[in-house]
């Protein structure tokens, strides 16, 4: 059975304008251990569908189910003991400035039936596991955004949580800030085998550690999968803008409607783009087919990244030669997982 199993929700909210749909007929599987991605711009229903899965916010219609129980049939009593194994991290991180690092960590211990000190000493240790325990006795104000979020963290895991859901949590550090969260996250899911239900709007923070992503547009799921097929090919308009955001490959478009030199063509020649599609491709293919073939490849620039240990994103060059020898490289490199798609030709 999956950790979290997400079945025709839909939330509505009445409002002075009239009833406002923010979910509609919402269906998601979430397995246990995975890393899983929500994406979506702001408005589409991703911060409504993650307190919905810890009844926060309380569907309309449809039913969210924890290991199988349906958190809908839980009692009051139980469905707050359902929550001490859901734990949740914000943008904004929601530390308490009058108490100090450990103090603000201690706090989600209270009705534990932890002593003080045994309360202290967990919180130290959950802040050893984060790696700021030697900002214990500090207070909020006097740490940096990436500390902060870090002592959020270890409240989250302060009742030791199968599952903990981050709404944008990296969206008010900077870039390299937000590498070092989102390895402490992959991290933890690894070592502590916790389930991490991540919502962004970019998806360079879904393609980081996220084995799964689902793409929202106003209030609905447009697609979903494997982060590696979901970047490598891209089915709704929507996918395709946000990782159109993410790749250097764009710059073509740029280029070929400034007419700048350097996509200048001669008679014969074509403007390519060579885009991974599948994990296979680990061969030197634009060294093979260029000796193979008889064909030129001037590359104009690349961009490849990997996700989920695959390579994934491509090169944009200038194809000469013989025609039969172009159609012939252009063949074996689809035959090999690679999308060739001629941008301009002459």
């Amino acid at each position: 059975m999956s950790g979290i199993v997400i079945e025709k929700v839909r939330k509505s909210f009445d409002t002075k304008d009239g009833v406002v749909e923010a979910l509609k007929d919402v269906n998601l599987n979430i397995d246990s251990g995975d890393i899983y991605g929500i994406i979506g711009m702001s408005g589409a229903g991703k911060s409504t569908l993650v307190r919905c899965m810890n009844f926060l916010e309380v569907p309309t219609e449809g039913q969210v189910l924890i290991d199988g129980k349906a958190l809908g049939d839980l009692t009051e009593k139980e469905l707050r003991k359902q929550r001490e194994e859901i734990g949740m991290i914000f943008q904004h991180f929601n530390l308490m400035p009058s108490r100090t690092v450990v103090e603000n960590v201690a706090f989600a211990l209270r009705g534990s039936g932890l002593s003080r000190a045994q309360m202290r000493e967990k919180a130290q240790k959950l802040l050893r596991l984060v790696e700021i325990d030697d900002k214990a006795n500090a207070y909020p104000a006097q740490l940096s955004g990436g500390q902060k979020q870090r002592v959020a963290i270890a409240r989250a895991l302060a009742n030791d949580p199968r599952i903990l859901l981050c709404d944008e949590a990296t969206s008010a550090l900077d870039p390299q800030t937000t590498k070092q969260i989102l390895a402490l996250l992959k991290s933890l899911n690894e070592t502590l085998g916790i389930t991490v239900v991540l919502i962004a709007h970019q998806m360079s923070v879904v393609r980081e550690i996220c084995t799964r992503v689902a793409v929202m547009e106003r209030g609905g799921i447009v697609e979903e999968g494997e982060t590696f097929t979901v970047f490598a090919n891209p089915k709704h308009p929507l996918t395709r803008e946000f990782i159109g955001t993410t790749s250097g490959l764009k710059k073509i478009d740029e280029l070929l409607e400034s007419r700048s030199p350097a996509v200048a063509l001669r008679p014969g020649e074509r403007i390519v783009k060579l885009s991974y599609t599948e994990r296979s491709v680990s061969e030197p293919l634009i060294s093979y087919v260029t000796r193979e073939f008889g064909i030129l490849l001037n590359i104009i620039f690349a961009d490849v990244d990997i996700v989920q240990g695959a390579p994934i994103g491509g090169t944009v060059a200038i194809v000469s030669g013989d025609p039969a020898g172009i159609e012939a490289a252009t063949q074996y490199l689809v035959s090999k997982n690679v999308r060739v798609e001629v941008l301009q030709s002459a």
